[in-house]
């Protein structure tokens, strides 16, 4: 697999002309890419160091709207800069894009240059900081779920996102054949993403008509999430190279089954896994029970993070896949938690609440908050639910983004782990995905009460 590039290797490569250009990126609140494109010489030449971009781009919505009542920035602040810190560590080729090359940037603040407490990227680092502390690293993979479409981006938003079709026309979980079909867009979208350095280790066909998967070889988690937003974008682009639409939406149509983003975790000691108790019935360690029990307890404080839209709770739905409660079961698809590998050094718990929608940074991020709430607390892990957890009476996930941006306010856990101003931030952008979507006549209200209200 190639490596990612030095900047002495970029170097070269610039001045054999291969590559031109250059993306410096940061990873906004929903968890997309913004930036600049520099020609490669003024990159090497001074932008490796830093740039500049805008501070409203952690104080947005996916429209690029500003809403007011961020207390980091706004109009009455006049939207200064951040400044853009490239973490060569990620600097890379992007083999879909000719002559091109990327880099992730961290964001610090204009004056004292420290990181901006709520952007993503710091958010998990911080984390991931009070993890090391307590002398443990921690590993994750996530789960890409999206759907492909017949038609482009383009089309699809000229004819007002109506009679949508997926590029095939039946269930295609795990179904060669139909696969087939697609893969002159998954093929490149494997073999690109490999070619930048980042460990895809299949793609596969999903439990609906047009869906598929991408699965990413787990890493540490900073770099899981770094491979999870990149691929994540890369899948969209090459769609559209092929003339196709791509979506992340968790829940594009009432009767289909929706995407999500499972979120696989383990905490490691001195190169090994820590989850691991061979004297267990199921191989799990006390501290991997406590670091479960955290999860689950706090997993309402969290849900906003894994499910930050309006649509993202519509996927929450018994008998398709997707989670209703937040309890744990032992290689169980029904419930939020499932035990994976028991009795191996494979041995990991899966969050299956995250929707394809959710970005990485912040769903990982609060997290391993929780788990760390657990180890903490030594939280005792209740026995696993047998059989289907749709069927169970606790747990139950928030059922409403109105009802998760509640407890991820008065989450005293998420205050303490993240900070109350940085809670504050990402109540407000839940805040605002509420009142935009309350002021708004949508289609079904006009069909069923225009005639018979």
């Amino acid at each position: 697999m190639a490596a990612n590039l030095t900047l002495d290797a970029l170097k070269s490569q610039i001045d054999e002309g291969t590559i031109d250009t250059v993306l410096v990126c940061l990873v906004d609140m929903q968890g997309r890419l913004m930036g600049k494109r520099f020609h490669a010489r003024h990159f090497i030449d001074s932008a490796w160091e830093e740039t500049h971009c805008c501070n409203y781009l952690l104080a947005t919505d996916l429209e690029m709207a500003t809403p007011d009542g961020y207390a980091s920035t706004g109009w009455q602040a006049g939207y200064g800069d951040y400044v853009m810190k490239p973490d060569l560590d990620t600097l890379r080729p992007v083999p879909w894009l000719e002559g091109t090359a990327m880099v992730l940037c961290d964001v610090l603040d204009h004056n004292t240059h420290k990181d901006v407490p709520h952007s993503p990227r710091a958010l998990l680092k911080k984390q991931i900081k009070r993890l090391e502390a307590l002398g443990f690293d921690v590993m994750m993979a996530t789960e890409l779920e999206f759907f492909l479409f017949e038609k482009s981006f383009d089309d699809i938003r000229k004819e007002n996102f109506r009679d949508l079709a997926p590029i095939s026309g039946y269930n295609e979980d795990y179904h060669i054949l139909q696969t087939t079909k697609e893969e002159h867009v998954m093929r490149p979208i494997r073999n690109h993403l490999y070619n930048a350095g980042i460990p895809v280790e299949n793609t596969k066909g999903e439990a609906e008509a047009g869906q598929g998967e991408l699965n990413i070889r787990y890493a540490a988690a900073l770099d899981c999430a770094d491979y999870h937003t990149i691929a994540k974008h890369a899948v969209k682009e090459i769609a559209w190279q092929k003339g196709h639409a791509v979506t992340f939406l968790p829940k594009w149509d009432r009767s289909r089954t929706g995407s999500s983003s499972h979120v696989h975790q383990s905490l490691w000691k001195d190169g090994k896994p820590a989850f691991v108790d061979g004297n267990d019935g199921l191989g799990m360690s006390d501290l991997m029970k406590n670091y479960m029990a955290g999860l689950l307890k706090y997993a309402p404080d969290y849900t906003s993070f894994l499910a930050p839209y309006i649509n993202s709770y519509k996927r929450f739905q018994k008998g398709t896949f997707a989670p209703t409660r937040t309890i744990w079961s032992v290689d169980n698809r029904t419930a939020g938690f499932r035990l994976c590998g028991a009795g191996t050094k494979a041995i990991r718990v899966e969050c299956r609440i995250g929707g394809s929608d959710l970005n990485p940074y912040l769903a990982m991020a609060a997290q391993i908050a929780a788990g760390i709430a657990g180890i903490e607390e030594a939280l005792e892990l209740a026995p696993p639910t047998v059989g289907d957890a749709y069927a169970e009476d606790t747990g139950l996930i928030p059922q409403a983004l109105r009802d998760a941006v509640g407890t991820l306010r008065g989450s005293d856990m998420l205050r303490k782990a993240m900070g109350d101003d940085v809670v504050e931030h990402y109540v407000r952008a839940a805040e605002w995905e509420i009142e935009e979507f309350d002021s708004v006549v949508t289609d079904y209200e006009i069909a069923r009460g225009f005639e018979r209200a």
